[in-house]
C-alpha cells in the first residue's frame, strides 16, 4: 500500500535538520521574486530554525511539512497547515515551492496530500487559502484544485510600499472529496 504522505511527484515528509541551506536558498527565491522584505537572516538562524522544526510536536494542527521530489529526493519545498479553527472546522494551508522547482506539479500534489489528510483524518470541514491578488500563480493554482474565490480583503497587507488586496478562496471537504477523493488511491 501506498503511503499518505507520497503521490506520483512528491513525498511530504518531517522538516530535517540538514535541511536549512535549501531554506535559505528558498528565502532567497522569495526576496528575488518581490515578496515582502523581511530583515536578513544568519545561516545559524536557519540551522536553529530547522532543529527546532525537526524537533516540533503537533498537538494543534498547525505544522509545516517538507515536500520531496520522489524522482531526485531533494527537498523543493514546504507545504502546511499554519491556521486553524477547531471549533469551526476549518484551517488554512500554505504552500511554498523553490523557484528552481515550480510548474511542475509539486505545489498542487503536495496541497492535495496535505487536505485529503486534514479533510480524512482530522476531520475539518473547510481548506483556506488567502492569497496576494497579484500573485496569479497561486490563485490558477487554487482554482484548477477547486478552490472559490470567497472574498477579497481590500488594502490587507502593507509591503513594498504600498498596500496590497488579499484574495480568500476556500474548498470544503466534500467539494474536494468530489473532485480528488478523500481516500488515497
Amino acid at each position: 500500500m501506498a503511503s499518505s504522505w507520497t503521490g506520483e511527484r512528491v513525498r511530504l515528509r518531517a522538516v530535517e535538520p540538514d535541511d536549512w541551506t535549501a531554506f535559505t536558498r528558498f528565502a532567497d527565491d522569495d526576496r528575488r521574486r518581490g515578496s515582502r522584505l523581511d530583515l536578513p537572516r544568519s545561516a545559524e538562524s536557519y540551522r536553529a530554525w530547522a532543529q527546532e522544526q525537526a524537533v516540533a510536536t503537533c498537538d494543534d494542527d498547525r505544522f509545516q511539512l517538507a515536500v520531496e521530489s520522489r524522482a531526485r529526493g531533494e527537498l523543493v519545498g514546504t507545504v502546511g497547515s499554519h491556521r486553524t479553527g477547531p471549533r469551526s472546522g476549518w484551517f488554512e494551508f500554505d504552500v511554498m515551492i523553490g523557484t528552481d522547482h515550480r510548474r511542475k506539479g509539486y505545489a498542487s500534489e503536495a496541497v492535495v496530500l496535505l487536505m485529503r489528510f486534514m479533510f480524512a483524518e482530522r476531520r475539518y470541514h473547510k481548506c483556506l487559502g488567502a492569497i496576494f491578488a497579484r500573485n496569479e500563480a497561486s490563485l490558477a493554482l487554487t482554482r484548477r484544485l477547486g478552490f472559490t474565490e470567497e472574498g477579497r480583503l481590500r488594502e490587507h497587507v502593507f509591503f513594498a510600499g504600498r498596500y496590497h488586496e488579499l484574495v480568500m478562496m476556500g474548498m470544503l471537504a466534500d467539494e474536494f472529496d468530489q473532485r480528488h477523493a478523500m481516500s488515497a488511491p
